[in-house]
C-alpha cells in the first residue's frame, strides 16, 4: 500500500509542472485562438536558462532567484515574439499561426544546441529540499512534496487573478467571445500581448522547476507539448481548474498505467482524451465556443479548373520531371521518389483541409497504416508487389473509416485534437505490440520487386502515382461531391437546410484523404525497405501540415508546391549544415510573415494584380475565365 501511495504522490508532483505549462497554453489559446506549437519551446528555454542561472549563483537565493528570473526572462522573450511575429499574422488564417510557431520551434531546437551543446545537463538539487521523507519504508523526495503543495497554490493565485481583477474579467470574456470584447472598445493588441506573456511565464516556470528532477535536453519541448495539448483539451480550453484536474488525471494515468496496464500504458492518456472529446467535445470544464462570425469559405478565393494553356503547362512540367532519370544519378532519383511520395501525402491532407475545412493533426496515422499494410502483406503473406500496392492502402482506408466516423462529429480545434488522439493511439499500438509490428525495431526487408527495384524505375512509379492521385483529387474538387463538401465547409447549417448530409459528406472526404495518404505510405515502405512506428508519429503529421500551409491552403494545387519546396529544402539543408532546423525554421517564419497565403497563394495574388494592371480589353477577356468555377 505504501508503494502505491508513493506512486500516487509522484504523479501529483509531475502534475504540478504539467499544470503550469498547460494552464499557460489554455489561456493563450482561449484568448488569441493561436495553436501555439512553440509553447514547448518556451518550456525548454526556461529549463536551460534556469540551469545556467542556478549553476552560476549558489545558495537558496541563487537557486530560487534563478528559477523566477528564468521564467521572467522567457516571458520577455515571449512578449518580443508576440509583438514582432504573431501580431503581424493575427489576421492570417489560424493554421498559418500554427505554421509560424512550428518554424519558431525548429529554430529554438537548434539554438539551444548551439548555445548549450547537445549533451544532457543535470541541474542542482533545490536548497532545503535535498532529502527524502520516509513513508512506511518508502522514500518520497521532499522536492516532490514541495511541487505537490505548489500546484494548488498556483491554481489559487490564478483563480484570484482571473476572478478578482479587471484584467482577468477581460481575459475570461475574450475566451468566450473575443469579437464582442473588441466591440466594447478593449485594446485587443495589448490584451493579447499580456495574455501571451502570462502564458509563456507559466510554461517557462514549469520548465525551470523541472531541473532538479529531470535532465535538461534539446528534445524536451516535443516530449511535453503532446501531453500539454492532451491536458488542455481534456480540461477545456480557457479553464484553469480544468487544466489542473486534467493534469492530475494525465499524470496519475502515466504513473499507474505502467504498473496496471504495462502493454497499453502509452495508449491510456489518448484513450481518455478520445472518450472525453466524443462525450463532451468542449472538455470537462470548458464551454461550447460562440458561433463564428466568419465562415472559412469567405477567406478562400473562388476556384476554377485549369485552362487549356495551364493544363498544357502542367503536362510539360510532368514530362520534364519524367526525364530526370536521363540526367540524374541514383541519389537524386531516390530524393525525387521521396518528394513524389510526400506530394501524395500532402495533397491528401490538403483535400481534407482546404476543400473540407477539416484540419487533421494526426494524418500520419493513415500514411503509416498504409506502410504497415504493405509490410504485413509482403512479409507475412508473401504477396506480389502489385497486389500489395493495391491492397496495402486499404488498411489506411479502414483506419480513416473508423476514426473518421467519430472525428467528423466535431469541428475546429476539437476535431484536430481528436485526430491527434487517434493517431497517437495507433502509434502506441505499433510501438508496444512488438510481436506483430516489431516495436521500435520495425519490420525490415520490405523491398520492391525487380521491375521496380532500380532507382529510375521506382522514381517513374512514384511520379506516375503522384500525378494520378493529384489529378483524381482535382477532379473530385470540381465534382458535385466537391461542391457539396465545400458547402459544408462554408456553412454547415445552410448545407443541411438544402438537403446535404454534412457529416456523411465529411466522413466520405475523411476516408478519401486517409486512403490517399495510405497510398503514399505504401510507396514509402518500398522506398525505405522498412516500416517503423515513426511513420505514424506526430512529427510526420506536422510535416504534412507545414507542406500544405507552405504551399497555400486556400489554393487547389498549393500542396504540390509546398511538398516539393519543403521536402527538397529539408533534405538539402540536412546535407549542407548542422543547423538545418534553424535555417528551415527561419525560412518558414519568413514565408508566413511575408506571404501569409503561402507560396502558390502569393503567386496567384501577383497574377491577379498583373491582370488588374493590364489594358482594359484584356482585363474584360480575362474576367469571365477567372470567375468561372
Amino acid at each position: 500500500m505504501a508503494f502505491y501511495v508513493v506512486q500516487f504522490l509522484t504523479g501529483l508532483a509531475s502534475a504540478a509542472s504539467l499544470f503550469l505549462v498547460a494552464s499557460g497554453l489554455s489561456i493563450i489559446f482561449g484568448v488569441t485562438r493561436i495553436v501555439n506549437f512553440a509553447h514547448g519551446a518556451f518550456y525548454m528555454i526556461g529549463a536551460y536558462i534556469a540551469f545556467t542561472l542556478t549553476d552560476r549563483f549558489a545558495g537558496a537565493f541563487g537557486f530560487w532567484g534563478g528559477i523566477v528570473a528564468a521564467a521572467l526572462a522567457v516571458a520577455l522573450i515571449g512578449v518580443v515574439v508576440e509583438m514582432v511575429l504573431l501580431r503581424r499574422i493575427y489576421h492570417a488564417p489560424e493554421l498559418f499561426q500554427l505554421l509560424a510557431t512550428f518554424g519558431l520551434t525548429l529554430m529554438v531546437e537548434d539554438l539551444v544546441v548551439l548555445i548549450w551543446g547537445p549533451d544532457d545537463l543535470l541541474g542542482p538539487r533545490a536548497p532545503g529540499f535535498k532529502g527524502a521523507v520516509d513513508f512506511f519504508g518508502q522514500n518520497i523526495p521532499s522536492y516532490d512534496l514541495f511541487l505537490i503543495v505548489l500546484g494548488p497554490v498556483v491554481l489559487g493565485i490564478l483563480w484570484l487573478l482571473f476572478q478578482r481583477t479587471r484584467w482577468g474579467v477581460l481575459v475570461r470574456a475574450a475566451t468566450q467571445d473575443r469579437d464582442m470584447v473588441a466591440a466594447l472598445g478593449v485594446n485587443q493588441k495589448w490584451l493579447f500581448t499580456s495574455v501571451f506573456a502570462v502564458g509563456v511565464f507559466l510554461a517557462a516556470l514549469g520548465g525551470a522547476l523541472q531541473i532538479p528532477r529531470d535532465a535538461v535536453h534539446h528534445a524536451m519541448d516535443l516530449r511535453i507539448i503532446v501531453e500539454v495539448f492532451v491536458v488542455v483539451v481534456i480540461g477545456g480550453l480557457g479553464s484553469i481548474v480544468g487544466a489542473f484536474v486534467a493534469a492530475v488525471l494525465v499524470s496519475e494515468l502515466n504513473a499507474f498505467g505502467i504498473l496496471i496496464f504495462p502493454k497499453i500504458s502509452i495508449i491510456l492518456v489518448f484513450l481518455v482524451m478520445a472518450v472525453v472529446l466524443i462525450v463532451r467535445p468542449w472538455g470537462l470544464f470548458g464551454r461550447p465556443e460562440a458561433p463564428a462570425r466568419k465562415t472559412p469559405g469567405l477567406t478562400v478565393n473562388p476556384w476554377r479548373p485549369l485552362t487549356s494553356n495551364e493544363r498544357l503547362a502542367a503536362l510539360a512540367v510532368l514530362v520534364v520531371a519524367a526525364m530526370l532519370p536521363l540526367v540524374a544519378g541514383n541519389y537524386v532519383l531516390t530524393v525525387g521518389s521521396e518528394i513524389a511520395i510526400f506530394v501524395i501525402f500532402a495533397v491528401s491532407l490538403h483535400f481534407l483541409m482546404s476543400v473540407g475545412g477539416l484540419a487533421s493533426f494526426g494524418h500520419a496515422a493513415y500514411f503509416g497504416l498504409g506502410a504497415y499494410g504493405i509490410a504485413f502483406l509482403a512479409k507475412m503473406a508473401g504477396l506480389p508487389m502489385i497486389v500489395c500496392l493495391l491492397l496495402g492502402p486499404l488498411l489506411g482506408c479502414l483506419g480513416a473509416a473508423v476514426f473518421g466516423f467519430f472525428a467528423v462529429q466535431l469541428s475546429g480545434v476539437y476535431f484536430a485534437m481528436l485526430t491527434l488522439a487517434f493517431a497517437q493511439i495507433v502509434w502506441s499500438i505499433a510501438f508496444q505490440w512488438v510481436s506483430v509490428t516489431g516495436g521500435d525495431n520495425g519490420i525490415l526487408g520490405v523491398w520492391p520487386e525487380k521491375w521496380a527495384a532500380s532507382p529510375s524505375h521506382f522514381y517513374w512509379l512514384a511520379l506516375g502515382v503522384a500525378a494520378l492521385v493529384t489529378i483524381a483529387l482535382r477532379i473530385a474538387v470540381f465534382s458535385p461531391f466537391g461542391y457539396a463538401l465545400r458547402a459544408t465547409r462554408d456553412s454547415a447549417l445552410r448545407s443541411e437546410a438544402i438537403g446535404i448530409n454534412a457529416k456523411r459528406i465529411r466522413w466520405t472526404a475523411f476516408v478519401i484523404a486517409g486512403t490517399t495518404a495510405g497510398i503514399g505510405g505504401a510507396l514509402f515502405a518500398y522506398l525505405k525497405g522498412s516500416v517503423f512506428p515513426d511513420n505514424l508519429g506526430i512529427s510526420l503529421s506536422v510535416d504534412a501540415l507545414v507542406m500544405v500551409l507552405l504551399g497555400g491552403v486556400e489554393t487547389v494545387s498549393g500542396a504540390v508546391i509546398g511538398a516539393i519546396v519543403y521536402k527538397a529544402l529539408n533534405i538539402w539543408l540536412v546535407s549542407q549544415t548542422d543547423l538545418s532546423k534553424l535555417v528551415l525554421g527561419a525560412f518558414i517564419v519568413l514565408i508566413v510573415v511575408v506571404f501569409p497565403k503561402g507560396i502558390v497563394g502569393m503567386l496567384e495574388m501577383l497574377a491577379q494584380r498583373r491582370g488588374n494592371a493590364s489594358p482594359p480589353g484584356s482585363a474584360l477577356l480575362a474576367k469571365p475565365i477567372e470567375s468561372a468555377e
